[in-house]
């Protein structure tokens, strides 16, 4: 297996001068090296075609001793040495401290197509910033990480990828909802794929303990690799580089709340400097659409990191990364004003984001109450989020009476559909037909364009669940049956038409399903 090994960012930044792997507080330095711990029976479950083509990877690669013996942290890449990054954050509105790669072991990086790529084992062993834990995962978290950020990169969300799913052969103790029943799980290992794994807290880390020089050494890196196209660092491109961050951290979160992902951990931690997904834990596709619905049952109280709160944590976040780059600024207006053209962006990309799911293409005043209106029914009753965007695409402007049967499978309980929330559909429907009449465009090229931004098909919970039991007895079809599946999320695939479908009834409140913690 050739790669084309590149260790940028282990010969730029310091490194950690103890290099014994213990837990402990690692000063002035942005990573540990350390080496993934060796498996016992490691078996390959399931390689992403598509990001192997990525990496320069070839099929017979994938298929080979080498492949998987480096994947599951076995052995390791020639002219490397895997380490493990440090950073800080604020978990829940609170400032953690540091935190770091607990379970992540960066192995290299390589260069394919003039692009670069970071390849990171999750769940290959501890580091020095695993605190009490193992660092190693389990079967169902992996499996959840590996099929939903490939599904994401497909749906055409920013996101980190996933390049292999593995076993250990090892078994790991876990207490999936943090409730004293610990339980042997058994062991996984994803490889996941970044151009970075830089995120707020690998700076904020630096703010905190007045690191200046080191904060100053990682933005300058980070501004010369990834955002080398806005100059030379200096004051004005620390400036540029804090907008653009906040631009990109935007986009990715409207198109969350496009497809109505919940990402349940909105840590700053788990912010990507980059503007990708990543860290796949205790996320969740809405069901029903739920402007309050959180997957996280840490988060099950305050709901900080609800559905709908996705754009204020967002803004929340991006706060406190400004607050990281002011020793290197100096001043707060500037920074003041991108973080209020956040707010105004958002208003206005949020409207332009639901216009496009309603599939209209010019911009009205009354757009906004339309929109409005709307949300008030989806939430008047349990109406299943994907399924109503996508058959509303089937929807003709001069036939306004049929919308409710349009819809009707969209609803959870239809005879919880009051004769009064009947006629508010009517009167919306008659609203949203009047409208489409100002557009230029016939219904079926609407159509064509609303089934480009309302998948068909979303990984839900519980199709992952369903994934995970299969796997914990040793049949990994679903996994592939999913993976192909979520490849075309916006076709209609009618072969694969049982998973369009609304969440069924066993799974409203099945662990895993419903509920999930940081460990899932």
């Amino acid at each position: 297996m050739k790669l084309n090994i590149k260790n940028t960012f282990s010969k730029a930044l310091p490194a950690d001068a103890i290099t014994k792997n213990t837990r402990r507080q690692v000063e002035q330095a942005c990573f540990s090296y350390v080496r993934p711990k060796k498996t016992s029976k490691p078996k390959l479950l399931h390689v992403s075609p598509e990001t192997i083509k990525t990496l320069g990877i070839t099929a017979e690669d994938a298929c080979s001793k080498d492949f998987l013996n480096v994947f599951t942290g076995n052995s390791v890449l020639a002219n490397t040495n895997p380490y493990a990054m440090c950073y800080g954050g604020h978990q829940f509105g609170h400032w953690a401290g540091q935190l770091g790669d607990g379970r992540a072991i960066n192995l290299t990086e390589i260069e394919h197509n003039h692009k670069y790529w970071t390849l990171q084992l999750k769940g290959a062993g501890e580091t020095p910033y695993s605190r009490t834990a193992d660092g190693l995962a389990v079967l169902r978290s992996s499996i959840r990480e590996y099929l939903c950020s490939e599904a994401m990169h497909h749906l055409g969300i920013p996101t980190t990828r996933a390049l292999s799913l593995a076993m250990s052969g090892d078994d790991v103790m876990r207490d999936m909802l943090y409730d004293g029943n610990a339980a042997y799980e058994k062991g996984a290992i994803v490889c996941r794929v970044a151009p970075s794994f830089l995120r707020f807290g690998s700076y904020e880390i630096f703010a905190a303990r007045q690191d200046h020089k080191t904060l100053k050494t990682l933005v300058d890196f980070t501004i010369n690799n990834y955002f080398a196209h806005l100059g030379k660092p200096s004051k004005e491109i620390y400036l540029k580089f804090f907008k653009e961050v906040t631009d990109r951290t935007l986009d990715m979160i409207i198109h969350w709340q496009r497809v109505g992902f919940v990402h349940g951990v909105m840590n700053t931690d788990n912010m990507s400097i980059l503007g990708l997904t990543i860290d796949y834990g205790p996320y969740g596709w809405l069901e029903g659409f739920d402007f309050g619905w959180t997957p996280n049952t840490t988060d099950k109280q305050h709901k900080r990191y609800r559905y709908g709160n996705q754009p204020n944590i967002g803004l929340w976040n991006l706060y406190q990364l400004a607050n990281t780059l002011f020793p290197l600024i100096k001043e707060t207006e500037p920074l003041e004003s991108i973080l209020e053209s956040y707010k105004t962006n958002f208003e206005q990309k949020s409207i332009d984001m639901m216009r496009s799911k309603l599939g209209l293409l010019t911009k009205k005043s009354t757009d906004q109450k339309l929109i409005l209106a709307l949300e008030d029914l989806l939430h008047a009753t349990e109406t299943d989020m994907t399924i109503f965007f996508r058959n509303l695409s089937s929807f003709k402007k001069e036939d306004a009476k049929k919308g409710l049967t349009i819809i009707n499978d969209a609803f959870y309980n239809s005879t919880e559909v009051s004769d009064s929330l009947r006629q508010q559909w009517k009167l919306w429907f008659i609203d949203y037909g009047n409208r489409l009449k100002n557009e230029s465009i016939s219904d079926t090229e609407r159509q064509n364009k609303m089934n480009s931004v309302n998948p068909k098909y979303i990984f839900r919970n519980y199709m992952a669940q369903l994934a995970i039991d299969d796997a914990e007895k040793g049949d990994y079809t679903l996994i592939d049956e999913l993976f192909n599946l979520l490849k075309k999320p916006y076709d209609e695939q009618p072969e694969n038409e049982k998973w369009f479908a609304k969440r069924p009834e066993w799974a409203r409140h099945k662990v895993g399903c419903s509920m999930l913690s940081c460990s899932s």
